[in-house]
């Protein structure tokens, strides 16, 4: 398995359990630009699927009636290019069913390792080049990204790897999840001749 050439990533925005700003765990709304621009970073990049992860089952409806305007709607005839990214997104309950799903995918090599994302993660981390090499070793990987506040600790704790908070150039850290996670694709995933 060692040096697979292209990575085996798959995404998961999680809507449940996030935690608000008080840190109570809390299932968070789905916006609709988290939905458009994480799925066209993921197919820009060349990630495998993007699931988005809510027990709600009005944001389930919404969901599918996002992705079936502009998959199989009229959306897909007026932006071609949106149609191929949205036709990444799976929706799932729980981060349990994400998993399954992508060790049952035809020629899976396995059930995915974890990788949380937090601005501030408790635990031990992954730098990014250490993720970048790990992501080469032939076994699937699922990013998981929270809305609202981040993650529930629970989530976190039960994971493989936790990622190194993004730093930028202030002490002010506060991404919308969409702009963190074209971040965190760029840095992971960007060809090594563009560097």
């Amino acid at each position: 398995m060692k040096g697979s050439s292209r990575p085996n990533l798959h995404l998961a925005l999680v809507h449940y359990p996030v935690t608000n700003k008080n840190g109570d765990v809390i299932a968070s709304a789905v916006t609709n630009l988290d939905l458009h621009d994480i799925a066209r970073a993921a197919r820009t990049y060349g990630v495998k699927s993007f699931y988005v992860v809510t027990p709600l089952e009005d944001q389930i409806t919404l969901v599918n009636q996002l992705v079936s305007y502009w998959i199989s709607g009229a959306g897909a005839v007026y932006n071609p290019k949106r149609r191929q990214a949205l036709e990444l997104i799976r929706i799932k309950n729980d981060l349990e069913a994400v998993i399954s799903d992508i060790s049952a995918l035809p020629g899976s090599t396995g059930v995915p390792r974890t990788v949380v994302t937090s601005a501030a993660t408790k635990r031990a981390v992954v730098s990014f080049s250490g993720l970048r090499r790990m992501l080469h070793d032939g076994f699937p990987y699922l990013l998981v990204f929270g809305t609202a506040w981040g993650l529930a600790e629970t989530l976190i704790a039960s994971a493989d790897f936790a990622l190194a908070p993004i730093q930028g150039a202030t002490l002010y850290n506060h991404l919308s999840v969409r702009s963190a996670a074209a971040i965190i694709l760029d840095r992971l995933l960007r060809p090594r001749d563009m560097e």
